[in-house]
């Protein structure tokens, strides 16, 4: 059984930064698709970045490009997503998710709040 656990969600004030971790456990996910997606209230779930397995090939929502980047250590079968620069239209629920393939994920985790005051 995969088991996807974030943290490092919080409070921060707008300009500042904050760097999520997303732990798995139960299998290796060095060969998966791992990315972010955040639920902000009243909202829909919305894609925010993602980091292949094998070329560890990157790709980010517009919204977030050049603020957040995303990596993975595979060692730690960890993945992270720095989050620079925050506005507080990045004020959501933040999930990580893991799969097979570019559009398939298969487990996902519960998410963390993140909240940026203006």
């Amino acid at each position: 059984q995969v088991q996807l656990v974030e943290s490092g969600g919080g409070l921060v004030q707008a300009g500042g930064s904050l760097r999520l971790s997303c732990a798995a456990s139960g299998r290796t996910l060095s060969n998966f698709v791992m990315g972010w997606f955040r639920q902000a209230p009243g909202k829909e779930r919305e894609f925010v970045a993602r980091i292949s397995g094998s070329s560890g090939a990157t790709a980010y929502a517009d919204s977030v490009k050049g603020r957040f980047i995303i990596s993975r250590d595979s060692a730690k079968n960890t993945m992270y997503l720095q989050m620079n620069s925050l506005k507080p239209e990045d004020t959501a629920v933040y999930t990580c998710a893991a799969g097979p393939s570019l559009f398939s994920y298969d487990y996902w985790g519960q998410g963390t709040q993140v909240t940026v005051s203006s």
